[in-house]
């Protein structure tokens, strides 16, 4: 069984802001593997914020972004569960990048589900037109329309979109990581885009 210690305590804290309990539990139920206490953090965190979702967020605050130049401005309504978490420095970076995440990617809508049925059919329809001619079986061709279909998911929906600051991670992600970090249940809930002569 290996020592731990409290520097090493201190490192995961700093690489995963969880607590200093928690930190100790996981390096000690990994026997100080740092890797896997990571990971083990990051799934009891993504566990935890999965039985938050339930819980009602009516707190929050609005994130504004307006790039330079004064051309264009988004709003985004990001909710939590209490006015405390909603005024921490995370929860206010946190609204902060998502109105900026608006401006720079120019989302149409918040989630999946927001999409029209009927543009997605217009969107299936055009790609099948596009491999009319591949003369590739039909379960080969429902999949490259699923795999497309994801990739217009990423362009038009906030939550699917990669974060411009860590394109490795989904916005959706990034609000579940701070759902873990802060201890409550966060939702995005609306985005507006301003563009002058937009």
């Amino acid at each position: 069984m290996v020592d731990i210690t409290a520097q090493m305590v201190k490192e995961l804290r700093q690489e995963t802001g969880a607590g200093v309990l928690d930190c100790k539990q996981a390096l000690e139920a990994c026997d100080g593997d740092f890797g896997q206490a990571v990971t083990y953090l990051r799934e009891k965190g993504m566990a935890a914020a999965a039985k938050r979702a339930t819980r009602e967020a009516t707190e929050g605050l609005i994130g504004t972004y307006v790039h330079a130049g004064n051309r264009v401005a988004a709003l985004v309504e990001v909710n939590c569960e209490t006015d405390f978490v909603a005024n921490t420095d995370q929860f206010r970076e946190l609204a902060h990048d998502l109105a900026m995440q608006v401006v720079a990617a120019k989302p149409q809508y918040l989630t999946v589900e927001d999409v029209p049925a009927s543009l997605l059919e217009e969107e299936k329809q055009v790609y099948r037109a596009q491999m009319k001619d591949s003369g590739k079986p039909e379960e080969i061709l429902d999949r490259i329309v699923e795999g497309k279909l994801g990739k217009f998911y990423e362009e038009i929906c906030l939550m699917e979109q990669p974060f411009i600051k860590d394109t490795a991670i989904t916005v959706r992600e990034l609000v579940q990581q701070h759902n873990a970090l802060l201890g409550e249940n966060i939702v995005v809930r609306r985005f507006a885009r301003f563009e002058i002569g937009g």
